[in-house]
């Protein structure tokens, strides 16, 4: 009996290899969750019907020697990616019935590499929220205590991981929407350098900060999944193609010049920005994972990052801003939801008052105001000042330092109904949101966990490109499990 909660795609693998598994076993192990499951968690929007149909495929193209480590690996994907033929609703009614006219580049590769798309996850709609209660169609229950949250945006991919659901999957990250899930569903989450993974396909939120990336078990397993969807992408304008860069990229190497022979061991840490409204538990786990650090050889440095605490109000400036933005296309005109009441400003206000929840038009409302005449200035030209300086401090820390480290979160997982007040939930990205604002990767490895066994996460945060160096990392932390 395949234990899909334990496995990883590095052991799923080597047993497909061997022939001692198939990717239909697998796959159907996946769907066997699901059904016992998903009525319960809430998880999954849409489970493919073809998913056998492509294990099957999938174990044609090993026994044709042309397979990958991802051939015959059941992935989950987030609403808000497109999959040609496939309804991506990116969790609201808006999009209830959209049916994307093409595959996103992510999926693009991962179809490529034979990987099983076995369906798409429910998150907070237009991805706005950090624990998938806005979700239009229900929230996503925590698999490790279903009175808790499973984190969000992309809730649904963290849970469909941990459940064992899928060996893996694909999450999108503009404020820690990988990462927070990561952190409270004891997962590996990743987000890339800004520019690395494509954005084709990506139904836009907020265009300067929004990026894709992996969930997994291991680093070993998120690190195939982003090489597999890492690439130059002609269309994305602001697509990077990470080979050109520099630095070298051999496996477990820093990507960064190094701080003499301390390459890719100095660690910062910003101690001035961990005081206030953090988790003792939390802190305590923190401070456990700097002492684990040092017994592997790393540096601990303390670093003064002054600007780090602005992060989090230059984000919701600028995040609100840029969705007003894209959201102003969902019409009910052009896209989306449409509801005929009478003339057409009518039949305008009607659609977006139905097809829109509380938390997606709170944004388009603060982001048209941060936009207005006479607050343009005030408001969005002064955060877009910060963010650059942000960027600065950042750059000249990595001078010091190969990474800066924070916990994920201030919290563990918390109980559905527990952060009512907008202000409370906008907090849970604190630690996070820097790396989005700077365009830097980061990366949450699970260390720990609470007192009633809620997992701890730990941040990575490297400077731009330094993603594979990330990914080493919990490697040298895996024996704490």
């Amino acid at each position: 009996m395949l234990n899909i909660k334990e496995l990883t795609i590095e052991k799923a693998a080597e047993m497909i290899k061997k022939g001692e598994l198939t990717s239909v076993d697998l796959v159907s192990a996946c769907l066997k969750n699901i059904e016992e499951n998903n009525k319960e968690l809430n998880i999954f929007l849409e489970v493919f019907s073809d998913a056998i149909e492509q294990a099957k495929k999938s174990d044609e193209m090993i026994k044709d020697g042309k397979g990958t480590k991802l051939t015959g690996i059941p992935i989950a994907i987030k609403d808000n990616i497109l999959i040609m033929g496939r309804k991506v609703s990116s969790g609201s009614k808006m999009l209830e019935n959209y049916t994307a006219s093409y595959d996103a580049f992510v999926i693009k590769k991962l179809k490529e590499a034979g990987a099983v798309l076995i369906g798409r996850t429910n998150m907070d709609e237009f991805a706005m929220g950090s624990s998938t209660e806005n979700s239009a169609y229900g929230p996503v229950k925590n698999p490790i205590d279903p009175s808790r949250v499973p984190g969000g945006s992309s809730g649904g991919s963290a849970a469909a991981v941990a459940s064992g659901m899928a060996l893996g999957a694909l999450g999108s990250d503009t404020g820690g929407s990988i990462r927070q899930p990561a952190s409270f569903c004891g997962l590996v989450g990743m987000k890339p350098t800004y520019g690395v993974i494509s954005r084709s396909g990506l139904t836009a939120m907020s265009s300067s900060l929004d990026q894709i990336g992996p969930f997994a078990k291991t680093s070993q397993d998120a690190e195939l999944i982003f090489n597999c969807i890492v690439g130059k992408d002609e269309m994305d304008s602001t697509s990077i193609d990470l080979n050109s860069f520099p630095y070298p990229r051999d496996k477990g190497s820093s990507l960064i010049p190094g701080i003499g022979e301390e390459k890719g061991k100095v660690i910062g840490v910003p101690r001035d920005f961990l005081k206030e409204g953090v988790d003792k538990e939390v802190l305590k786990s923190f401070e456990e994972s700097l002492e684990k650090l040092k017994s592997k050889g790393y540096k601990i440095k303390d670093v003064n990052m002054p600007l780090l605490k602005y992060s989090l109000p230059v984000y919701y400036i600028i995040m609100p801003a840029e969705v007003s933005t894209n959201l102003s296309r969902l019409d009910g005109v052009r896209y989306g939801l449409r509801k005929e009441v009478g003339n057409i400003f009518d039949d305008y206000k009607k659609s977006r008052s139905i097809g829109f929840g509380s938390e997606t038009k709170r944004r388009i409302i603060l982001g048209t105001y941060v936009l207005s005449h006479g607050y343009y200035d005030a408001y969005y030209n002064k955060a877009w000042e910060v963010r650059r300086a942000i960027i600065k401090e950042y750059e000249s820390v990595f001078k010091e330092v190969d990474f800066v480290i924070t916990p994920t979160s201030p919290t563990t997982a918390f109980k559905f109904g527990d952060k009512k007040d907008p202000l409370q939930m906008y907090l849970e990205d604190i630690f996070t949101v820097s790396a989005n604002i700077a365009g830097i990767p980061a990366i949450s490895i699970p260390f720990g966990k609470s007192s009633v066994l809620l997992p701890i996460g730990i941040q990575f945060i490297g400077p731009s490109f330094s993603d594979q160096s990330l990914f080493a990392i919990e490697k040298d932390l895996r024996d704490n499990k």
